[in-house]
């Protein structure tokens, strides 16, 4: 059973993690909350090195994700590109499940028709 400052310390990166996304556009937020969402549910009961493995590549996540955040702050919206390389040694380590679920969440995230279309009202 996982101690109290463990948990803790994963409900902190999760809800940082959320936060964050709000400074992504629209659909990529509601995209990425979805996920991660679902990721941390499904992770609830794993193995401690699992559970390893787990925060540290969230921990790269939400850094990587808050500075790029920063530079769109500092260049204005739409002037940065979210997200990054995923290196190809680290694709070999993936098992057959997480290969479908990156495939099918790159499928999603490159959508020509984003779900939202939400336009500025110009009165």
């Amino acid at each position: 059973m996982p101690g109290v400052a463990h948990v803790s310390r994963v409900r902190a990166l999760y809800k940082r993690i959320l936060v964050l996304h709000r400074f992504l556009p629209l659909h990529l937020r509601a995209l990425g909350d979805q996920y991660v969402k679902g990721e941390f549910r499904r992770h609830k009961e794993v193995t401690e090195v699992e559970a390893g493995r787990f925060m540290a590549e969230w921990e790269n996540y939400k850094d990587t994700l808050q500075a790029q955040v920063l530079e769109a702050a500092g260049r204005g919206p739409g002037s940065v590109r979210f997200g990054a390389e995923l290196p190809e040694q680290k694709l070999a380590d993936f098992q057959n499940e997480q290969i479908g679920q990156l495939y099918e969440l790159m499928l999603e995230s490159t959508k020509p028709n984003k779900q939202f279309d939400i336009r500025e009202d110009k009165r």
